[in-house]
């Protein structure tokens, strides 16, 4: 039976793609002569060598005193912050350490060791600068000053303590050793351990209270979904997209808590796109973070990457490259990614010692909410690979509330799965997870007050998903099982043994259980 269509091909004025954004945006600023006027602020955009000397970012406050000689801040006086770790490839010998600091300083580096005060191993730093001019009347030019260290041949399962400074600021000097962090590295076999995962987090107390009930779970890293702190408000792919580059330093300042600590381990959304810095959009993604290299294309797809952590690998995709409905960057990888996507899910599914296979991206493969439902494009180039490989859970963002789906193959319910029910991933289909009520202002569903276990659970749900052109076609739902429109995340306990599981329990953010349901496999 044909699908019914609504409406047609959507063709906004001022659709961009990413490419012709940037184009726009450089071109747009030079004419106004807006660049000319901020160069006094942009100092050197070495891209990598090391800083000294000005940094004109803002005002300096009164606690941070200039040079008469340079200008330069004395670095006793600029404190580190916005700390946050990613794994490398190998999280059982490999952190990357990340971290911010408001105005240029000499010589950065990490300290690390085994004791708190014997941090002996110094690791120079990488410097990745950005340069935001004003993009609008209203938002100032802005540099900020990125740093990053890469820890190899740590031991597995062993923790660490590190610490980050620079000439003038050592984390190793009494008067800085609260400023010491941690980590933990994946052990050598597997092990019990819990992973916690959201997305579209943003800025605000929900996304603060967010964190520290994921700070009590203990978790051994934590997946970010994308949309990660909406620097760019809008995020539709148009020539009016702007964004205040500023919001990042507040999102880093808040994740820190958690951060310096947990892994965050993120990928790309539709707002995360910033077309000032590349033609592609990721060159502020690129300066901000440092995520495992190992994906198909690392200048073109930052976020798509893999690792292992015990018996379960994670697999990280950027869905703007196969997005129907924000198609800015559609196409972004020539196909590399889904070519990429299928060798390692193949590699991964016969690799000895994994149980489970957990992918994670931004766009809905299955929701129904009413602001952007399912992404069409992501069912047409991943589902099948999903399947084929036997894929064990989909966690995905877009969509600013918590639903989940029964057990899904084929496009179709292979096993209903009420709250607390068990599905054996190897037979019985995959269970899907949008997970992005992290703390950005929250969407509705078309039925208010309809999920399991609070009103009533129902038969289907009228939705619709997004087709290529930019067009929404009908859908009625039938797996649409588990539907919440509160602040929440989802945390998951993997057992492993003979009969391995993954226990999985999505909370909100008063800490209540929402959902939970068990994936399980043969081996």
């Amino acid at each position: 039976m044909d699908t019914p269509r609504v409406g047609i091909p959507e063709r906004l004025a001022g659709r961009m793609s990413m490419p012709e954004q940037h184009e726009y945006l450089r071109t747009k600023l030079t004419r106004r002569g807006l660049l000319r006027t901020s160069a006094a602020t942009a100092g050197a955009v070495a891209g990598g060598g090391l800083l000294a000397g000005p940094a004109q970012a803002a005002a300096p406050s009164p606690t941070l005193l200039s040079s008469p000689a340079t200008g330069a801040v004395h670095g006793s006086l600029v404190a580190p912050f916005g700390r946050h770790l990613a794994f490398g490839a190998d999280p059982r010998h490999q952190m990357r350490v990340s971290w911010q600091v408001p105005f240029a300083v000499k010589h950065p580096f990490l300290r690390v060791g085994l004791r708190p005060w014997d941090l002996s191993r110094k690791i120079h730093a990488e410097v990745r600068d950005l340069h935001t001019p004003a993009l609008s009347k209203k938002l100032p030019a802005v540099d900020q000053y990125y740093l990053h260290a890469a820890l190899d041949g740590l031991r597995p399962g062993t923790t660490y303590y590190y610490g980050v400074g620079h000439d003038g600021f050592d984390p190793a000097d009494s008067r800085h050793f609260g400023t010491l962090g941690t980590f933990r590295t994946a052990p050598a076999r597997a092990e019990r351990f819990v992973f916690t995962a959201f997305g579209d987090q943003g800025v605000s107390y929900h996304a603060l209270a967010n964190d520290q009930l994921i700070l009590g779970q203990n978790p051994s890293f934590h997946l970010h979904a994308g949309d990660i702190c909406y620097a760019d408000p809008d995020g539709s792919g148009t020539d009016h997209d702007t964004y205040d580059a500023r919001q990042w330093d507040q999102f880093l300042a808040q994740t820190e808590s958690v951060a310096k600590t947990v892994p965050w381990m993120v990928t790309t959304g539709n707002h995360d796109m910033e077309a000032w810095y590349s033609p592609n959009g990721y060159g502020g993604q690129r300066a901000r973070w440092s995520l495992p290299d190992n994906g198909p294309d690392a200048e073109n797809a930052p976020g798509v990457y893999s690792f292992t952590y015990g018996n379960v690998a994670v697999v990280a995709l950027d869905a703007n490259d196969v997005s129907y409905e924000i198609p800015a960057n559609l196409g972004v990888t020539g196909g590399k990614q889904t070519k990429w996507l299928d060798r390692k899910l193949g590699e991964l599914r016969a690799a000895r010692g994994i149980d489970f296979i957990v992918v994670f991206f931004h766009h809905c493969a299955f929701s129904t909410t009413n602001a952007h439902a399912s992404e069409g494009g992501v069912r047409d180039a991943w589902l099948p690979l999903f399947e084929k490989h036997q894929v064990d859970l989909v966690v995905n963002g877009h969509n600013h509330v918590y639903e989940r789906t029964d057990a899904i193959k084929g496009g179709r319910v292979s096993k209903k799965m009420p709250i607390g029910e068990t599905v054996d991933s190897s037979r019985e289909g995959i269970v899907y997870v949008t997970a992005g009520g992290a703390g950005k202002s929250l969407y509705d569903f078309p039925v208010p007050d309809s999920y399991e276990g609070h009103v009533k659970d129902l038969d289907h749900v009228d939705t619709y998903h997004w087709t290529e052109g930019k067009v929404k076609v009908k859908e009625a739902a039938q797996w649409s099982r588990v539907r919440y429109t509160g602040y929440s995340f989802i945390a998951v306990e993997v057992l492993p043994g003979h009969r391995p599981r993954m226990k999985v329990t999505a909370l909100a953010e008063s800490g209540e259980s929402i959902d939970r349901f068990e994936v399980t496999r043969r081996r």
